[in-house]
């Protein structure tokens, strides 16, 4: 029987597991929430009986009441993953607080972020079916998540996903509060539209970085949801797509 283990970085606050790899660990088995949630959640229930039992049933209250609150923290709910072609869906719930052109490396490249709230869902998905080309992980501060600087300068993980027509990198970075950034994938790994590749703990940013020509359909102050809320559409084969619309839509056009 293999053994179930993690290997670790050798930064602290950063790990990488293999959810199909034999001997790893899956990051989520389908349950209805992270499996951290329960470890919290089981910990804190005991001291509530504990300190109940030594004192007074009152005084585990307060431990009662944060173990519900892991439980809802790490919740992890189904979505449905749209199907549409050259769709890049969100790679987290939370609020939409910038979309803005960024040069990259020399290149013109339109980012969206998203700001995670300790009341969204942390668990993080794909933006868009490919392979994974890279994962880096950045050492660095920890800025509030909603300023300019956090994109740059705080901690973070940068996956490039390549999506045959073209790759989009999006990036788990720490905030405030968040210490620890879980990645589930590694280099060369196969991932579908949506799929859960990991989380941030305790409030948080994600980036989506897309071409330059990208149809963005999100503004900010929207609230979007990862694996379901579509961010923009790229590649040809969307493109196309919207021509084939249009020709049809035009009088003598074939219906």
């Amino acid at each position: 029987m293999g053994v179930c283990s993690r290997a670790r970085t050798p930064q602290p606050t950063c790990f990488i597991e293999s959810e199909h790899s034999p001997g790893h660990c899956p990051y989520n088995l389908s349950y209805l929430m992270v499996r951290d949630g329960y470890y919290y959640g089981l910990a804190l229930f005991g001291v509530a009986a504990l300190v109940g039992w030594l004192t007074a049933p009152a005084w585990g209250v307060p431990a009662l009441a944060l173990a519900a609150f892991f439980l809802w923290f790490f919740r992890d709910p189904e979505r449905v993953i749209p199907a549409t072609a050259g769709a890049v869906v969100s790679p987290a719930d939370g609020k939409v607080t910038d979309v803005s052109m960024v040069e990259v490396e020399g290149a013109a490249r339109r980012r969206i972020s998203i700001f995670l709230s300790v009341f969204d869902v942390h668990v993080n998905r794909s933006p868009v079916a490919g392979v994974i080309r890279d994962v880096r992980y950045q050492r660095g501060q920890f800025h509030n998540a909603m300023g300019a600087a956090s994109a740059e300068h705080n901690e973070q993980n940068i996956v490039t996903v390549d999506g045959g027509s073209q790759s989009v990198v999006f990036k788990q970075i720490a905030g405030l509060l968040a210490r620890r950034i879980v990645f589930s994938k590694k280099i060369g790994d196969r991932v579908e539209r949506g799929q859960r590749v990991g989380m941030i703990k305790f409030g948080s940013r994600t980036d989506v970085l897309l071409d330059a020509a990208a149809d963005v359909k999100v503004k900010v102050g929207d609230r979007v949801k990862g694996g379901s809320s579509v961010l923009a559409y790229v590649g040809s084969e969307r493109s196309e797509l919207q021509s084939t619309l249009a020709f049809h839509s035009q009088p003598g056009g074939r219906k």
